[in-house]
C-alpha cells in the first residue's frame, strides 16, 4: 500500500502542474414560446427567437481553421424536452454517403449530426445523440471522459426528423428530460456538437477538440445556459417485458428436437433525476446476436464485451475498475459456469449520481441451484462508490462478492470476495490521462499473496505521446466475477492448472509529422515494449516493437510494424490450439514484421489487409488476413473476411493451416427492419456456423427477434445442432 500512495502522491503532483484554463464557447438556451412540432421544418418562432451556435471549427483533417462546410445550431426547452435544432450546409453535389438504415450507426463512416451532453458538469459521464441525413439514429452513453468514444450499446426514447433541401440538410431533436440523468436547478449544462461531411472528408465541432483526441471528449466542451434552470423532470418508469420461444436440434445426441419457452420483465425506475433503479425478474441474458469466432493463439482467454441490456446504462461505475486484463467485476460471469447458462432468478440496481461529486452503484443478482453440474444457488453482489475530486478526476472504491447459498442459508467457506480503490486522473486540458488502482481477493482459504495492482499514465499532444504502464498480480488474486487471465497456466497434459504472479511493464511512445500534403495527413514512428516478470524476477515474456504508421487525407492509414518476442514456455503448450502434439517447455525467441493496410471507408469498396510473417517458437508462421465491403447505399453492405494461418514446424511436429473465413450480408430494408446473417468457416474450432437474424423495431425501443443458427464440423460438414430463437421485447413507459 505504501507504494500505492507514493504513486498517488506523484499523480496528483503531475495533475496540478497539468492544469490550464480552457476558453469555451457558450449559448444561453430559452424556453419555447410556442409549440415545437418535430418535421425538419424549423418554421416555429421558438427557433427565430433562438441563439445560434456557429462558426464551427474543423478536427479533421487539420484543427486550425474554420469549417469549409459550415452549421448552425438551436437549442430550446420546454417541461418535457430539449429540442435541437442544426442546419448542416452542403455545398458540394452528389449523395451524402451512410452506411445503411441500421440504428446506432458508426459516426466516423458517415455523414453525421452529433450533440453531447454533459448534464452533471462533470467532464467524465455524458449522454450522445446522433443522427444522419437519411433520418437514423444513434444514441450513447459517455464514460470516463469520453476519450473512448461512445458506448452505443445504450438505448433510450426521442424523436427525431431530417429534411433535405438543395445545398443543406436540416435537423431537428426532441430529446425526453426523463431519459437524461441530471441535477435540478442547474442554471448550466456542458455541451458539444460535431459535424461528420465525408463528401470534403471533413470532421467539424463547436467547441473546438484537438485532432488528437476523441470527437467526444468532455474535456472541450461548450457551456449551455439556461434562462430559466430546469425543474424536476416527469416521472421515469419503464416496464419491459419479454417473451422467447426456441426449437432447438443436437444431431450429435440424436435426441428429439427440443422446445423451450421463457418470459419475463425488467423495469427502471428513475428515483431522482440522476439515480436509476432497474430491477429484473426471470431475466433472459441469452445473446440474440452472438459474439463472433476469432482465431486465438495466444495461450490466454479472448476478452468479449458486455451486450445485455440490463448491465448497461452506468455499467461504466463497475466495469472500469482495473484493466482490461485485470478486473475484479466483469457481468458476464453472471450466469455462466464453465461455459454453461445457469439460470438467473432476479436482481437489482441501483445507480447514479447523488450529486454532482458522489456517484453509487448497488447490484445484486440470484441465480437457480443446477444439481446436475455440482453448483448451487449463487448470489452475485457489487457495491462500487466513487467521488470526484478537483477538475476531472476520481477515487473510487468497490466491494465484489460471490456467495453461496444452499437450502440450509448462506455458505460460510464458498464464497470469494474483492475489496478494492482507483484512481483516475484526468487534467483538465486532457493532456494527462491516468489510473491506480490496489485490490485484494479474499477466500474461506484465507490465502496470502492475493492482491493486484496497477497503474497507468499518459501524455498527449498533437505531436508528441507516451505512456507508461505496470500491473501486479500475485497468484492467488481470485477474482471468479472478474478476468484476470493471465495468472493461470493450464497443462494439457496432466489437464492441471496452475497460477503464477506476474509483473508487466509496458511504456509506448510515439512523435506524429504532420507535412503540408495533399496526400499524407502525419505520419509518426512509434516504439511500444511489453514485459513480462515473474516472482523470482525472471523474465517470462516480453514483446518489443518499433512501428512507423501513414494516416492520408482520405482517411486510409498504413503501418509497418517489426517485432521481437520473447516466450518462456513452462509447461508443454499446443501452440496451434488445434489438439496437435505440444512443443516441450523451454525459452522460444522469435521475431517477425506485420504490414496493415486500412482503405478508406469512405468509398462504396472499403476494406483492409494484414500480412505478418516470421519466426514462431521453434519453427515459422505466415498470416495473411483482410476484410472486403461492398456497400449499396443506403440499404446493403456485403463483405466477407478472412484470416489464415500457416504454421510450419520442424519434425516430429506436423504443419498447421488455420483458415478462418466470414462472409456476412446486412441488409436495411426500412429504418426499422434489419437483416443481418453471417457464415463462419473455421478450422481452429473445426466449426462452420450459419446465424440469420431478422429485427423488426414495430415500436420505440420495442422489438421482435428471429434468428436461427446452424453449425457443422468443417471437415466434413457433418451437422452438429441447430436452433431457431423467436424473442420479443416490449417498452412500456409509465
Amino acid at each position: 500500500m505504501r507504494i500505492f500512495f507514493l504513486l498517488l502522491f506523484i499523480f496528483q503532483t503531475i495533475y496540478s502542474l497539468a492544469q490550464k484554463p480552457i476558453d469555451v464557447p457558450a449559448i444561453c438556451i430559452y424556453k419555447a414560446i410556442d409549440k415545437v412540432i418535430i418535421d425538419g421544418e424549423l418554421n416555429e418562432h421558438s427557433w427565430d427567437a433562438a441563439e445560434k451556435a456557429g462558426n464551427f471549427k474543423q478536427m479533421f483533417p487539420f484543427d486550425t481553421s474554420e469549417a469549409k462546410s459550415q452549421t448552425i445550431v438551436r437549442v430550446t426547452f420546454d417541461d418535457v424536452h430539449l429540442y435541437i435544432s442544426a442546419v448542416c450546409f452542403d455545398s458540394i453535389a452528389g449523395k451524402h454517403i451512410v452506411q445503411s438504415l441500421k440504428r446506432d450507426f458508426s459516426y466516423p463512416v458517415n455523414d453525421a449530426f452529433a450533440v453531447y451532453l454533459d448534464c452533471l458538469n462533470d467532464q467524465t459521464n455524458g449522454f450522445c445523440f446522433g443522427v444522419n441525413p437519411l433520418g437514423v439514429q444513434r444514441e450513447g452513453l459517455l464514460s470516463n471522459g469520453g476519450g473512448q468514444g461512445v458506448t452505443t450499446i445504450w438505448d433510450n426514447k426521442w424523436t427525431s426528423e431530417v429534411k433535405i433541401s438543395e445545398n443543406k440538410w436540416v435537423v431537428e431533436m426532441a430529446i425526453p428530460f426523463k431519459s437524461l440523468r441530471f441535477k435540478t436547478g442547474v442554471e448550466s449544462w456542458r455541451i458539444n456538437f460535431s459535424r461528420n461531411d465525408l463528401k470534403r472528408n471533413e470532421n467539424s465541432v463547436w467547441a473546438p477538440v484537438p485532432r488528437n483526441f476523441n470527437v467526444a471528449s468532455l474535456a472541450f466542451t461548450g457551456k449551455m445556459e439556461f434562462n430559466d434552470p430546469k425543474k424536476k423532470s416527469a416521472s421515469n418508469i419503464s416496464i419491459i417485458p419479454y417473451l422467447t420461444g426456441s426449437v432447438s436440434k443436437d444431431f450429435l445426441s440424436q435426441k428429439k428436437e427440443q422446445y423451450t419457452y421463457n418470459g419475463g420483465l425488467d423495469a427502471k425506475i428513475s428515483i431522482t433525476s440522476s439515480l436509476n433503479l432497474d430491477l429484473t425478474i426471470n431475466p433472459d441474458f441469452s445473446q440474440v446476436e452472438v459474439d463472433r469466432q476469432v482465431t486465438n493463439l495466444s495461450r490466454f482467454s479472448i476478452f468479449f464485451p458486455e451486450r445485455r441490456t440490463f448491465f448497461i446504462e452506468n455499467s461504466d461505475l463497475f466495469e472500469r475498475f482495473g484493466f482490461r486484463q485485470i478486473r475484479p467485476f466483469f457481468s458476464r460471469n453472471i450466469g455462466l459456469y464453465k461455459g454453461q447458462v445457469v439460470p438467473i432468478l432476479g436482481g437489482f440496481r441501483l445507480s447514479g449520481n447523488i450529486n454532482k461529486n458522489w456517484r453509487i452503484g448497488i447490484m445484486s443478482m440470484q441465480t437457480e441451484h443446477k444439481h446436475e453440474i455440482g453448483l448451487e444457488s449463487q448470489n452475485y453482489s457489487v457495491a462500487a462508490i466513487s467521488r470526484n475530486i478537483f477538475k476531472r478526476s476520481n477515487i473510487s472504491f468497490i466491494f465484489v462478492n460471490k456467495q453461496e447459498v444452499t437450502i440450509k442459508g448462506v455458505s460460510d467457506n464458498r464464497f470469494n470476495r474483492i475489496a478494492g480503490v482507483d484512481y483516475n486522473l484526468q487534467s483538465a486540458n486532457n493532456k494527462w490521462f491516468g489510473k491506480l488502482f490496489y485490490h485484494y481477493s479474499f477466500t474461506a482459504q484465507n490465502l496470502a499473496n492475493a492482491s493486484a495492482n496497477a497503474s497507468f499514465l499518459s501524455f498527449s499532444t498533437p505531436k508528441f505521446s507516451w505512456e507508461w504502464n505496470h500491473e501486479y498480480v500475485e497468484k492467488n488474486f481470485l477474482a471468479e466475477v472478474g478476468f484476470v487471465p493471465r495468472i493461470y497456466f493450464y497443462d494439457p497434459i496432466t489437464r492441471l492448472t496452475s497460477r503464477e504472479t506476474y509483473l508487466r511493464i509496458e511504456p509506448s511512445l510515439r512523435y506524429k509529422f504532420y507535412p503540408k500534403s495533399k496526400i499524407i495527413n502525419n505520419h509518426f514512428p512509434e516504439v511500444y515494449i511489453s514485459h513480462y516478470i515473474d516472482s523470482a524476477r525472471r523474465s517470462t515474456e516480453y514483446l518489443y516493437q518499433l512501428s512507423y504508421n501513414f494516416s492520408f487525407q482520405n482517411s486510409s492509414t498504413f503501418s509497418i510494424k517489426y517485432r521481437k518476442n520473447f516466450i518462456k514456455l513452462r509447461i508443454p503448450v499446443d501452440i496451434s490450439f488445434t489438439d496437435k502434439i505440444p512443443i516441450p517447455q523451454d525459452d522460444y525467441y522469435f521475431n517477425n514484421i506485420l504490414a496493415t493496410f486500412t482503405s478508406s471507408s469512405i468509398k462504396p469498396l472499403f476494406g483492409n489487409a494484414t500480412v505478418d510473417y516470421g519466426t514462431f517458437y521453434n519453427g515459422s508462421k505466415l498470416t495473411y488476413s483482410g476484410e472486403l465491403n461492398y456497400r449499396k447505399q443506403p440499404w446493403g453492405v456485403f463483405g466477407v473476411s478472412f484470416s489464415q494461418d500457416e504454421i510450419v514446424l520442424p519434425q516430429p511436429y506436423s504443419n498447421t493451416y488455420i483458415t478462418l473465413i466470414g462472409p456476412k450480408v446486412e441488409l436495411s430494408f426500412t429504418k426499422n427492419i434489419f437483416f443481418t446473417t453471417f457464415a463462419q468457416y473455421n478450422t481452429q474450432l473445426n466449426n462452420t456456423n450459419i446465424n440469420c437474424r431478422l429485427q423488426w423495431r414495430f415500436k420505440p425501443m420495442s422489438d421482435l427477434y428471429i434468428v436461427y443458427t446452424d453449425n457443422y464440423y468443417s471437415i466434413d460438414m457433418t451437422k452438429k445442432n441447430r436452433a431457431l430463437v423467436v424473442k420479443l421485447i416490449y417498452w412500456i413507459s409509465v
